[in-house]
């Protein structure tokens, strides 16, 4: 009977014809999108799409990316687990949306860069910008592999198809292939999501039982307004703390800001970051749900208490097969879903990985490079990060534990990067000196506060996990612990061996980490840039900094002519065709802001 624990059925021959489809979808979406621009074979066209790509698809790729396979699973054990807090990122998403459109942008725009890490060239020197790129490749590669993990096949067996598939279309599409294979693995996430929701109302007898058993267990609490920074989540971390976080994520993460660089204009840009933020409300909200649909279901007996599952990532994936195994191949359907989370997430990560690549460690300093030469090294580094994945993926599985580590760095990184970004943007006292000395002191503390607290993880009176019983279970198993989650109740610590700071520094919400790092790379940094003679500095290009014009500007940023301006000498950078590139560009953008 659903809801009892026990075992559940397994995969039909229907759900792997449907999971195969999947894979077959995604990997012709690279081969029609590698035949129809065969007559565009160039660098700009395979990691930007010839800078062609307009608001829609553009929009449903970012949100795509942010479905990862991680996140289609495990928001809705959020919501089964912890209630509606996770919801209120959507406050986050919006702030996030308004910040990146409006400031980060028309930067980008002005500037005609492929790497988001050309800026710190521009604005610092290039120590920094390798040292920036150096940041983000460590960020993707810890942050990509535990994706690979998460859809419940067997592992090498998903390994190898993700990394087959990804190397497929990202080698013969460039960034079309991967955006327009993400419009598809989008649809195919939210369509898991309705499937598992649908499903739990028929099983629970309506919409309205699920919400109102979400209410009886505490679900519904989403609002709190205690402003103690060390609770998981509260009103004000995450509002506060999490748009900082996802603006780091969408606002200097080569994954993403890829994707809007490619609009033809910066209108369309822009627009597909509000059209994106719209796709991430309905993707948190449809995820949510799934979870209180979950908690519906399982509010008398928890699989994880009961010892039908051994981590709360497999909790959706066992709900799914429970109450969805009736229907061949819609299980198959939902798997699909997290592993089209899992594609999306490296194959974006490929394509970024391979712009970096190119833009900051190679075209700096090797430029005579035919197109066709461009062509091939693109390619070839396409299925060197795709082998990279796998070869990742397969020693983290080995890893256990670290994995939740290489999550928390993925945020701890991005807070000092930002800081740089916002230090360089506003400030004209900033130097090269401050930029690259308070990026280092912002990431040291924010890796101190990170690793303590994956060593000295905060008790459950922080955490905060609601109850669950296995009272209603036909079969429990004693497994002497607590519903809260392994990170919350370390074993092996006692109260007396946790030292003085654990309980403090060490449990600050991990929402804070990107604040954190942003807020002392920003000091620190404006400080030693001012000791070191920031203040006499000669005067720097006006485009590195943020205009008011760049504000709330759709109709006005679409002039044409500026944008072929821009794009052409965009593209003899790219190609080394002038060795004073730079400085060139900086006129062309002089020119093209007057016409």
């Amino acid at each position: 009977m659903v809801g009892t624990g026990g075992p559940v059925p397994t995969f039909s021959p229907w759900d792997y014809v449907v999971f195969a489809a999947t894979i077959l979808g995604a990997a012709s979406i690279g081969l029609f999108q590698a035949i129809r621009g065969r007559k565009e074979n160039n660098s700009a066209e395979f990691l930007l799409g010839g800078r062609q790509m307009t608001a829609v698809p553009v929009a449903m790729s970012l949100t795509a990316s942010f479905m990862s396979g991680i996140t289609v699973i495990g928001t809705p054990s959020e919501a089964y687990r912890f209630g509606l807090a996770f919801w209120l990122f959507g406050f986050s998403y919006a702030i996030m949306s308004a910040i990146t459109a409006e400031l980060f942008v028309p930067i980008f725009y002005r500037l005609g860069i492929t790497s988001a890490y050309e800026y710190l060239e521009r604005r610092f020197n290039r120590i920094t910008r390798l040292t920036g790129t150096s940041m983000y490749i460590v960020q993707t590669v810890t942050h990509n592999f535990p994706n690979c993990l998460v859809t419940g096949l067997d592992l090498w067996g998903v390994l190898v198809a993700t990394g087959a598939v990804c190397i497929i279309y990202c080698t013969l599409g460039g960034l079309k292939a991967v955006i327009w294979t993400d419009v598809l693995q989008m649809v195919i996430m939210l369509a898991g999501f309705v499937a598992v929701i649908a499903r739990g109302a028929v099983v629970q007898g309506g919409l309205s039982t699920i919400w109102d058993d979400a209410a009886k267990g505490g679900r519904l609490v989403a609002f709190d307004f205690d402003p103690d920074p060390l609770k998981r989540h509260t009103f004000w971390s995450i509002v506060i703390g999490g748009s900082i976080m996802w603006v780091s994520i969408y606002s200097i993460n080569q994954s993403q800001v890829q994707r809007y660089i490619s609009c033809k204009t910066l209108g369309q840009a822009k627009l597909a970051l509000y059209i994106n933020m719209v796709g991430l409300w309905t993707t948190v909200s449809l995820a949510m749900f799934s979870g209180l649909t979950m908690y519906s279901i399982y509010k008398n007996c928890d699989p994880l208490s009961n010892g039908d599952i051994g981590t709360s990532d497999q909790l959706l994936p066992y709900l799914v097969m429970d109450i969805l195994s009736v229907y061949p191949g819609i299980p198959g359907l939902f798997v699909a879903a997290a592993y089209s989370g899992t594609l999306s997430t490296v194959s974006s990560s490929i394509n970024a990985l391979v712009a970096v690549t190119v833009e900051d460690f190679i075209f700096p300093f090797y430029k005579d490079f035919t197109q066709k030469q461009v062509t091939w090294m693109n390619m070839g580094l396409s299925v060197f990060f795709g082998g990279v994945c796998i070869g990742m993926a397969g020693v983290a599985s080995a890893m256990g534990s670290v994995l939740q580590a290489a999550l928390s760095i993925f945020g701890m990184i991005g807070g000092p990067l930002l800081g740089l970004y916002l230090l360089g943007m506003f400030f004209h006292t900033a130097n090269s000196t401050g930029g690259l000395g308070g990026l280092i002191t912002g990431l040291v503390l924010t890796l101190w506060v990170g690793i303590g607290a994956q060593l000295y993880p905060p008790t459950a009176d922080k955490t905060l996990p609601l109850p669950l019983t296995t009272v209603g279970c036909n079969k429990t198993v004693d497994l002497n612990s607590t519903t809260a989650a392994p990170w919350t109740s370390p074993a092996n610590l006692t109260p007396d061996s946790r030292p003085p700071l654990a309980d403090s520094w060490y449990s600050l919400s991990y929402v804070y980490f990107s604040l954190f790092g942003m807020l002392t790379t920003m000091v620190s940094g404006l400080l030693l840039s001012i000791i070191t003679g920031g203040c006499k500095q000669a005067k720097m290009n006006s485009d590195l900094f943020v205009r008011r014009s760049d504000l709330i500007c759709f109709s006005g940023c679409n002039n044409s002519k500026a944008s072929d301006e821009i794009e052409k000498v965009a593209t003899d950078v790219h190609m080394g065709v002038d060795n004073k590139a730079f400085m060139e560009m900086d006129e062309k953008k002089e020119y093209a802001t007057k016409l």
